[in-house]
């Protein structure tokens, strides 16, 4: 038995203990036991040719074989050489935290966990929406998790949820690994699932959308925002101003796009999220979240639910980069959208309208064309809850 102090966490809070997988051998597993009453140790693994997964608190063991591995962790011949696994000292209480390590390596893979598939169900009636120039409004969320992270679902049953809430697209973003990505195009379930990546730290979290590979979250957060650019994806700040996950980074180039709604802004009259968004920079592209992991403890998937306004669901993310984006409640809330110079209010009589410069005027009917201008636009009530949000 070991034990980590609090005086190891500050001076430097992941740590990589080295062991050696032999030639020919089929599998590695590795067990963490810890009282987890005390605290928090976080795991993951790097191998000789890189990154092998992680699956932080979640999880107190994993298994990786050439043809699958534990869910957060990528599959693939275990290369003989020094491997680490890396352990993150997220909470040490001042008394320390005794932990204990065992690790196997064997040289025939056990057989891989059956897991069942969900039963697929209908998806409710798409809102009627115009298209705009060919373009369409599709609806989805950009923040959700599995069982590859800290999620309780499989990623069929994820789906499942999300096209049964009458989502067109879902991006499943897992914390600090891509082991995920592979299986998303094979889902299918009549929605669109994004290929993405949370990079999670204690002082901030980011998405990362796209097929970029991992992105190391060990790095500052200049290299993630430099990592998306070079292959082509796009990052997020997420919830800013998520209680002990707000962002606090430095970082020199800001992000353009920013998770200004998530499940976690529980009082929508508080308006910080939206003055958070004005100071970070004076064009940026609000998206939504539910940063779902489970029934019960988040938003579902589609609370808030982002529309982007795109070709088809292949090109949410070019729509977004375009600042195509309006964020509303749920995916039948009250909807505000930009159709040109005009807005159209959606099933929202009754609320109020507030523009940019913080003219208000109310909305009288479900089916409302409004004059926009340049800035955001938001739906309020009379109390100034925030009930729809359009770019």
């Amino acid at each position: 038995m070991s034990r980590w102090s609090l005086d190891d966490r500050l001076e430097r809070i992941l740590r990589e203990v080295p062991f050696e997988v032999p030639a020919g051998a089929a599998a590695v597993t590795v067990k963490l036991a810890y009282d987890r009453s005390q605290g928090v140790i976080d795991l993951g693994c790097g191998a000789p040719d890189g990154f092998r997964g992680w699956s932080g608190g979640a999880r107190d063991e994993y298994t990786i074989t050439a043809d699958w591995a534990t869910p957060g962790y990528l599959p693939g011949e275990p290369e003989s050489g020094t491997w680490h696994v890396w352990l993150r000292l997220h909470r040490i209480p001042p008394q320390g935290l005794d932990y204990t390590l065992e690790i196997t390596t064997e040289t025939v893979a056990p057989p891989e966990p059956v897991v069942a598939e969900p039963p697929h169900g209908e998806r409710p009636p798409r809102r009627d929406l115009p298209d705009v120039d060919g373009l369409r409004w599709f609806a989805g969320d950009f923040h959700a998790h599995t069982v590859h992270s800290d999620g309780s679902l499989t990623i069929a049953e994820l789906a499942e949820l999300a096209h049964g809430r009458g989502l067109d697209f879902l991006a499943v973003t897992d914390h600090n690994t891509v082991s995920h990505h592979p299986h998303l195009a094979k889902i299918g379930r009549d929605i669109t699932l994004i290929p993405g990546q949370e990079v999670t730290t204690d002082r901030g979290h980011a998405n990362v959308f796209g097929e970029v590979g991992w992105v190391d979250f060990r790095r500052p957060a200049d290299s993630w925002a430099e990592h998306a650019e070079r292959a082509g994806g796009l990052i997020s700040i997420n919830h800013p101003l998520g209680g002990d996950c707000a962002w606090l980074l430095p970082i020199s180039r800001r992000p353009r796009v920013a998770e200004v709604w998530s499940s976690g802004w529980w009082d929508r009259r508080w308006g910080a999220p939206l003055a958070w968004a004005d100071a970070w920079r004076d064009d940026v592209i609000a998206i939504g979240g539910s940063d779902f992991h489970r029934s019960g403890s988040d938003g579902l998937p589609g609370s808030p639910t982002t529309w982007v306004l795109a070709e088809d669901t292949s090109a949410v993310l070019d729509g977004v980069r375009a600042g195509r984006t309006a964020v509303s409640t749920d995916p039948d809330g009250p909807l505000l959208v930009r159709l040109g110079d005009e807005l159209l209010a959606l099933d929202a009589d009754g609320l109020v309208l507030v523009r940019p410069d913080g003219e208000r005027q109310v909305v009288r009917g479900t089916r409302v064309l409004l004059r926009a201008g340049a800035g955001r636009h938001r739906l309020e009530t009379y109390e100034n809850e925030v009930i729809a949000l359009c770019e």
